[in-house]
């Protein structure tokens, strides 16, 4: 609708006032928000915020824009919890990004440089005492007082010692621990030019850098001037041998990790394998919950069954109680050696069965329990979609001598699987993501040999990739995010066809 043919609102004055006030403070919030973000070096979260600030103050200040206030919200909620953070994962998986590379380029040279040797002769205990709104620090055992220091942490501070009584007022140890930042950045000198520097958080001395900085971001070794160069393309500084000095910090590596992934067999043999079973888990995990739920959901139907609330309300249980209390309660159920179900099954065939440690017995749990979680969601839509079937249509095949398997199939099903389908393949989708169940019944394992990167036998990857990005002990963000990219598209490509070729068979079945 143009604007013209627009109906004309009436807003009284006191309307219009309210709206651009909270139109004020809104904007005013998001603009101190994106400063706050930008501040933190979050300039892409920053940059969003402003563009919500402005975009606020524009469809809220004038009327041609009244309609489009209306999906605002909607799009600004999208913008911030939906697109950035997939764009900033997918953008992790272009970098280098790990516990080895959380760093800034400058920051990671001031750890380096930060690093030395005490010598424990000149190591002697101080105190910190209050001057103003300046700081002084008091040797005891030496008997020196340093001069006035603002003890900021964002900048180097000298101050030289004197001899002097001890001041009359000294800060308590863990108000003196509250300003370790500044001690840290402080270098004193004595009258003997001895420059003594925080050594813990106790003690001054004499500290002996192990780096020294020279032209172009170079290091030098003060042991024995060996040189270590920065490497801006892997993001840590190499010694002339080539080996990479921890910490590093983060730089873009273009595809480099999505080459670590084909590349290297460490990493593409087990992604292989979880891929296949992610696909395995995810489709018996919708085929299952579809026939059970169906099934259960036909006998419900059934006119002559007695106790049907009872049965109703018994079947949706599963549904009511947390997964995450379901999975913890069948990971003791299937405890290999006091289960419930191994001591039913002992007492009854004389087996044992290694549910946590044999791959396959463990997938077959993983499905079992995944089953028993979502059959009540499909139970519930067949007991609506199954209503819709017109029963004049199953007394017709009845009379014409059909079977109640032949009604069933050939009337009932192929009018239910339509609405069913969009379900199905959000079905499959979550599924395919559906992390919870494998980290808390059994986190992956058994684990798999001979890879480079955790993976497990039961892992699918959005665990696999969980694994990597927060248990491995490198804690590889980038290559999370790679592998997340690739699962993206996976999934994409997976619902789609899966659409297509469930909305062809069904209508060949019409």
């Amino acid at each position: 609708m143009s604007a013209a043919a627009q109906p004309q609102l009436r807003e009284s004055t006191g309307a219009a006032l309210t709206r651009i006030a909270l139109t004020a403070l809104a904007s005013l919030a998001l603009l101190y928000g994106a400063f706050r973000l930008y501040l933190e070096g979050l300039a892409l979260l920053g940059a969003l915020f402003l563009a919500l600030a402005v975009a606020t103050a524009l469809l809220f200040s004038f009327r041609r824009f009244y309609a489009q206030r209306f999906i605002f919200p909607g799009i600004a909620a999208v913008l911030v919890f939906v697109a950035f953070p997939m764009a900033y994962t997918i953008w992790i998986g272009f970098t280098n990004y790990s516990s080895l590379n959380l760093l800034t380029f400058e920051r990671a040279q001031e750890v380096l440089l930060s690093r030395g040797s005490v010598n424990p002769e000149t190591e002697q205990p101080f105190a910190v005492a209050p001057d103003g709104g300046a700081y002084r620090i008091w040797l005891p055992e030496a008997g020196l007082l340093s001069e006035p220091v603002p003890l900021d942490e964002t900048a180097e501070e000298e101050a030289e010692l004197a001899p002097a009584e001890e001041p009359a007022e000294l800060l308590e140890r863990r108000d003196a621990i509250a300003l370790r930042g500044g001690l840290q950045s402080l270098a004193l000198t004595t009258p003997e030019g001895v420059i003594l520097r925080n050594a813990s958080l106790r003690t001054f001395a004499s500290v002996t850098p192990e780096y020294q900085r020279l032209a172009g971001g170079v290091l030098a070794r003060t042991e024995d001037g060996a040189l270590l160069t920065p490497d801006h393309s892997t993001g840590f500084y190499r010694t002339e041998a080539g080996e990479a000095v921890s910490p590093g910090w983060r730089v873009p590596i273009g595809f480099g990790n999505f080459e670590r992934i084909l590349q290297s067999r460490g990493i593409r043999a087990p992604i292989a394998s979880i891929f296949l079973w992610t696909v395995i888990f995810a489709a018996g995990s919708v085929v299952g919950t579809f026939a059970l739920g169906l099934a259960l959901a036909v006998v419900l139907q059934w006119p002559h069954l007695s106790f049907k609330p009872v049965y109703r309300i018994l079947l949706i249980l599963p549904y009511a109680v947390p997964a995450f209390i379901s999975i913890l309660v069948f990971r003791g159920l299937f405890n290999q050696n006091f289960g419930e179900i191994n001591l039913i099954l002992e007492a009854l065939f004389g087996i044992r069965p290694d549910w946590f440690s044999n791959a396959f017995l463990a997938r077959v749990m993983i499905l079992i329990v995944n089953i028993w979680l979502g059959y009540p969601y499909m139970m519930l839509l067949a007991m609506g979609f199954l209503q819709s079937v017109p029963e004049d249509h199953k007394r017709a095949a009845a009379l014409e001598g059909a079977s109640a398997a032949r009604v069933f199939f050939t009337i009932t099903l192929p009018q239910i699987l339509p609405p069913f389908l969009p379900l199905l393949i959000a079905s499959f989708a979550f599924n395919f993501n559906n992390l919870v169940v494998i980290l808390l019944l059994t986190r992956g394992l058994p684990d798999m040999p001979g890879t480079i990167v955790p993976a497990g036998q039961t892992d699918i990857l959005a665990s696999f990739t969980y694994r990597i990005a927060f248990s491995d002990s490198l804690q590889q963000f980038g290559l999370a995010g790679a592998i997340t990219l690739l699962i993206f598209l996976l999934v994409a490509g997976l619902s789609y066809a899966n659409f297509v070729a469930i909305r062809r068979a069904g209508r060949r079945v019409q």
